[in-house]
């Protein structure tokens, strides 16, 4: 999809050109556009009552709610809740409240931003999407949305997993004052009590191998309690082999370097960490400092309150890398971004859009691995991508032609529930 300014925007208008879609050919582009405003717009303020100090309730929001509830039984819970936000960038304001500037990830100072946050549940489904202005720290906006989160969705008991660039003192204290569950990453190389302490247990590992794709990992972890706070530390042993394997060739490359006495070097970051001064402007390798190093190869370190085991635990924080891979989809394979919008009810709305489309994503996922054979989601879009019709004319008779449909393709539209018109077909005329 092009980058230029508006192709974003008429995007579906274009690919109703490519597709026939029923029930389409009375809405104009116009209809779009308000479709989108519509779904950012701000509910009236009796119903404002779940605002964060941040963001406002919308007509989104609304849906997300009938969303799940739509799939919600007397069975279903939504106890576990994977959190993480990023940056999504603008050509332009960015709408009245929701440009500003902030700390971006995606490496554009430059441009005004804002903050997205997605939610999924612990069964891999984005339940909702928040949004927020792009100076928005996100240690200031994690009880806001867990607060509003519980009200929303009706929820009793909330486990809230999310990354270690949300941590902080405050934020664990306000979590434990309001009974809330937390599996949370700890920076366990400038946390002093975890490098010090935590990391010098020494309790041995319990050791787990998985499988993923047929690549297996071999995992390790075991929980260490020290002053009334439960941590797990934990351990990937490729991951170790891997750090381990860098630092020996870093330090190698090094001590090359410097017997050639090139100093130049030395403002290198992966060589200035291994380095000390001796004398006057001369350098050494600093063994000590790789020793250091090597404690960390492979490790992270989780805070919880949970009773979970410790590989439970463990298990549960890897599966944040979903809301990751969550990001990755929006943000490529559904073009969220860069924004041109100039409102903040159309920027929610085109963020919204691609939302439903993580949804629809999800679902039909679900649905495909219920039936057993497995495709993958870029063989789908290019399986379905290439059916085709074909008007012809023969005899004063006009008839479309469908392409066969391919493997991919055959599985999602089993999936889907979705049959396709007969092969060949005639078409009356007008």
């Amino acid at each position: 999809m092009s980058q230029q300014p508006r192709a974003v925007h008429l995007a579906a208008d274009r690919w109703r050109e490519d597709y026939r879609i029923g029930g389409t050919d009375d809405i104009d582009l116009h209809h779009l556009y308000r479709a989108m405003a519509w779904l950012g717009e701000e509910l009236p303020a009796d119903q404002q009552d779940d605002a964060t100090p941040f963001a406002p309730r919308c007509t989104k929001d609304l849906i997300e709610e009938q969303l799940f509830a739509h799939r919600r039984d007397l069975f279903a819970r939504l106890d576990l809740v994977f959190l993480d936000t990023t940056s999504l960038y603008f050509e332009g304001l960015g709408g009245e409240t929701l440009g500003r500037h902030g700390y971006s990830k995606d490496h554009r100072p430059d441009l005004r931003q804002m903050i997205l946050a997605v939610l999924i549940d612990g069964d891999g489904r984005p339940v909702c999407s928040e949004m927020w202005p792009g100076n928005t720290a996100d240690v200031n906006s994690l009880i806001p949305v867990v607060e509003r989160l519980r009200r929303r969705f009706a929820i009793g008991r909330v486990c809230i997993v999310a990354d270690r660039g949300m941590i902080s003192t405050e934020t664990i204290a306000a979590l434990e004052a309001r009974g809330l569950l937390y599996i949370l990453g700890v920076r366990e190389r400038t946390d002093k009590l975890v490098r010090d302490v935590v990391l010098n247990d020494a309790a041995p590992f319990v050791p787990l191998t998985t499988e993923r794709r047929g690549e297996q990992t071999d995992y390790g972890a075991k929980a260490v309690t020290l002053g009334g706070q439960r941590y797990i530390v934990c351990i990937n042993h490729q991951e170790a082999e891997k750090d381990a394997a860098e630092r020996t060739a870093v330090l190698a490359a090094l001590e090359r370097q410097l017997k050639k006495g090139d100093k130049a070097l030395v403002g290198n970051s992966g060589y200035r960490r291994f380095l000390k001064t001796v004398g006057e402007a001369h350098f050494a390798i600093d063994h000590a400092k790789a020793e250091e190093d090597a404690r960390f190869d492979g490790v992270f370190v989780l805070r919880t309150n949970t009773d979970l085991d410790p590989l439970a635990a463990m298990l549960r924080y890897k599966q944040l890398s979903m809301v990751e891979q969550t990001f990755r989809t929006a943000k490529h394979l559904l073009a969220t971004r860069p924004i041109f919008h100039k409102l903040d009810e159309t920027i929610r709305g085109h963020v919204f859009s691609s939302f439903l489309a993580l949804v629809l994503k999800a679902e039909l996922e679900a649905r495909i691995a219920a039936l057993g054979p497995k495709a993958s989601w870029p063989a789908i879009i290019a399986d379905l991508d290439s059916l085709t019709e074909t008007e012809i004319d023969q005899d004063g008779k006009r008839f479309l032609l469908r392409s066969a449909p391919r493997p991919a393709a055959s599985i999602a539209l089993r999936a889907a529930g979705v049959a396709l018109p007969p092969t060949v077909r005639a078409v009356s005329a007008n």
